[in-house]
């Protein structure tokens, strides 16, 4: 036995377990259990790649200062309160370490995000869960759970694994009802996907209030989730709170370079979302035909429940043996259901031929 003992809380995590991406003795047709972007990365952020391996000698730009630039233009933003990070998960991380600690506590929404529960274990907090309404997050429930030991809210907003989204106004009265030492991060990684009048990403917000930031990611519309990047928009002195927290050169200089070419080449953003519009309705549209119950979903992917925990795995079972790969979602208390991502009309076609062979054989 070692002497070595982990801080309070480390051992009480349960370690994340992503989505799996291959099946053991078969061919692989779909990998649909990570949400990843349909058409896959921009060929122009794959050849600003591909120039870069020239320059892997090199240390990449520390704070990854003309991606700042470039996200600021693209959405219009001061690139000076851009942060960007290893992936939205690392700045999100980042904020629990700046604002958390032990006897403290992070709210988030039951069906929430499950790296929320491991960051506030990490730093010795306390996660809690506030009960979700039909499966999404319920301001009257969050703000029920803030007590005088909560310091951040952590919102995902669209939800995954469940689809489900928080409106513009929900958002509003959360943040205007919570303390002012409470931060509340938006993590808006499926915002690109949304075109609900009645939602907003949490820009505007950031612009009003001094304790909201949002975080976005390149993994999903964009197509880069191998390379790891993600940015945060916040105020001035939180920007500054997390540059001083993060790694010196935390996005290596191939990410900033695919970043950057991803968000100027608005036709396959524009494609991708395209694809999102026409194959989300159609595959919860022809499920729901087959008897299985679908959860209403903005963002790339949708949770389709099965009934029971039995015919869920086994209906995640027949598509593996299909070659499609799916993700179980037992972790986030949901065993009844599997979360399929939405992929080419060719995928999205195999999982609905699938689905209707085991509905039909069981």
């Amino acid at each position: 036995m070692t002497a070595l003992v982990p801080r309070p809380g480390i051992m009480k995590i349960a370690p994340y377990v992503p989505g799996k991406d291959a099946i053991d003795g078969r061919e692989t047709v779909a990998k649909l259990s990570a949400n990843e972007g349909a058409l896959g990365p921009s060929p122009k952020a794959m050849a600003a790649y591909a120039k870069a391996a020239a320059e892997l000698h090199r240390y990449p730009d520390g704070g990854s200062t003309k991606l700042c630039e470039a996200i600021g233009r693209h959405y219009g933003l001061d690139a000076s309160r851009v942060i960007c990070g290893s992936g939205s998960d690392e700045l999100i991380n980042l904020l629990v370490r700046a604002y958390c600690g032990p006897g403290d506590e992070l709210l988030y929404s039951q069906y929430g995000f499950l790296m929320y529960p491991i960051n506030a274990l990490g730093v010795g907090a306390t996660p809690v869960a506030a009960a979700a309404k039909n499966y999404g997050a319920d301001v009257d429930s969050l703000l029920a759970a803030v007590t005088n030991r909560t310091r951040v809210v952590c919102l995902a907003n669209p939800n995954n694994p469940t689809g489900t989204y928080v409106t513009k106004d929900d958002v509003r009265r959360l943040q205007g009802a919570l303390p002012k030492d409470v931060l509340l991060v938006i993590d808006a990684a499926y915002a690109e996907y949304v075109s609900r009048n009645d939602y907003e990403s949490g820009i505007e917000l950031v612009d009003q209030a001094e304790n909201v930031v949002m975080t976005r990611t390149f993994s999903k519309i964009y197509g880069l989730g191998g390379l790891r990047l993600g940015w945060m928009y916040g105020p001035a002195g939180i920007v500054d709170v997390i540059g001083r927290l993060r790694q010196p050169f935390n996005v290596n200089l191939a990410a900033q370079a695919a970043g950057i070419a991803a968000l100027e080449d608005i036709a396959h953003t524009d494609a991708g979302r395209t694809n999102n519009d026409i194959w989300l309705p159609w595959l919860g549209a022809e499920l729901a035909k087959l008897g299985l119950a679908p959860l209403p979903s903005v963002g790339n992917f949708v949770l389709v429940g099965f009934g029971s925990p039995e015919r869920a795995a086994a209906a995640n079972a027949w598509m593996a043996n299909d070659g499609l790969i799916p993700r179980m979602v037992a972790a986030y208390g949901l065993p009844e259901h599997v979360r399929i991502t939405i992929g080419t009309e060719t995928e999205v076609k195999a999982v609905q031929a699938s689905l209707a062979r085991f509905v039909a054989a069981t």
